[in-house]
């Protein structure tokens, strides 16, 4: 994130190049703050739209002084001209009324709510989508926590369903589809990291999701762990090379069945599996039977929503021993 607003400036220049359109400046991450200056130089040296945050400790942030000086400075960076400002559910009611008659015609503010434990239900998720909506926002912001991946479904759940713009992740390695296949599911927009270790430490994104939309079509490895597979890189550089419409992401699931329970869309149209199993797992509603230790490449979507499972690693063994014979 940089921790000096020279460092920042550099990282938002980078974010442009990489093909980012917005840039978050994270305020609470300065050190040695100089307030209005630092912000100046920020604000005026960015040429993408900026979103200001002064995030305080007790919602994940850094910052730890006094509430009034926090709140004066997302005030300045609105005079300042900044795009955005994000302000915390517990304070915005307040926020929001005190800059209503000072608030520019283009400038929106996000209210954000952070779960660090869980991602709740349904229910609970519009409901608090609500609560945020009667601050006056003009954008919802809603992060939980992913325990299983299949707690991103009720993510994308809320940013298809909300009429007002929202913006939904489940933080943690199995909410990383939320925030990569956000823009196909109605989310106002998505977070990324420019450097690897601001990937572990926050959300692992890159500028995957750029280029992902409504229609695209997803495609996946399937495994635990599965982060080290490279699948992505190979697939995605291929769709890219004929102009496919489509991605491949990693899914790191805990529960096979339960995961294809879930993610019933035919929009998931294919995966490979990459996962070892301790015993043979039946997915009856799908006809689909993998055997332990067995890897399938890949699992297509048919028509009528059945997935359909081939081994293909046998090929390259064959043909490797074929290889041999001949040479004898």
């Amino acid at each position: 994130m940089g921790t000096t607003a020279d460092q920042m400036v550099m990282k938002m220049q980078k974010a442009k190049e990489t093909g980012a359109d917005i840039v978050e400046i994270r305020f609470d991450c300065l050190r040695n703050l100089n307030l209005k200056p630092d912000l100046e130089i920020l604000l005026k040296q960015s040429t993408l739209p900026t979103i200001v945050t002064y995030r305080p400790i007790w919602e994940g942030g850094q910052y730890e002084g006094d509430e009034t000086k926090r709140q004066d400075v997302l005030r300045l960076a609105i005079e300042l001209e900044a795009n955005y400002v994000d302000v915390e559910l517990e304070v915005a009611h307040d926020f929001i009324n005190s800059i209503i008659e000072k608030k520019p015609d283009k400038f929106k503010i996000i209210v954000s709510s952070h779960n660090f434990h869980n991602t709740p239900s349904a229910e609970a998720l519009c409901n608090l989508a609500a609560r945020i909506q009667a601050t006056g926002a003009d954008i919802i912001k809603i992060a939980t926590t992913a325990i299983y991946i299949t707690d991103c479904m009720r993510i994308f759940q809320i940013t298809l369903h909300i009429k007002v713009p929202t913006i939904g992740v489940a933080m943690g390695e199995r909410g990383l589809i939320s925030y990569l296949l956000s823009p196909k599911f109605g989310g106002y927009l998505t977070y990324g990291a420019l450097e690897p270790v601001e990937q572990r430490t926050c959300c692992r994104c890159t500028t995957l999701g750029l280029y992902i939309r409504p229609d695209t079509k997803v495609y996946g490895i399937i495994g635990n762990p599965v982060d080290r597979s490279r699948s992505p890189l190979l697939y995605n550089a291929a769709f890219k090379e004929v102009g496919l419409n489509a991605v491949f992401v990693h899914f790191l699931v805990d529960d096979v069945k339960k995961f294809f329970d879930t993610y019933s869309s035919p929009d998931l149209v294919g995966f490979t599996y990459d996962l070892h199993l301790e015993s043979a797992v039946l997915c009856p509603t799908r006809r689909l039977l993998l055997n332990a230790w067995m890897r399938l490449t890949p699992l297509p979507r048919s028509p009528d929503g059945r997935l359909i499972a081939f081994n293909t690693d046998y090929n390259g063994a064959i043909s490797s021993i074929e290889d041999a014979l001949r040479g004898l």
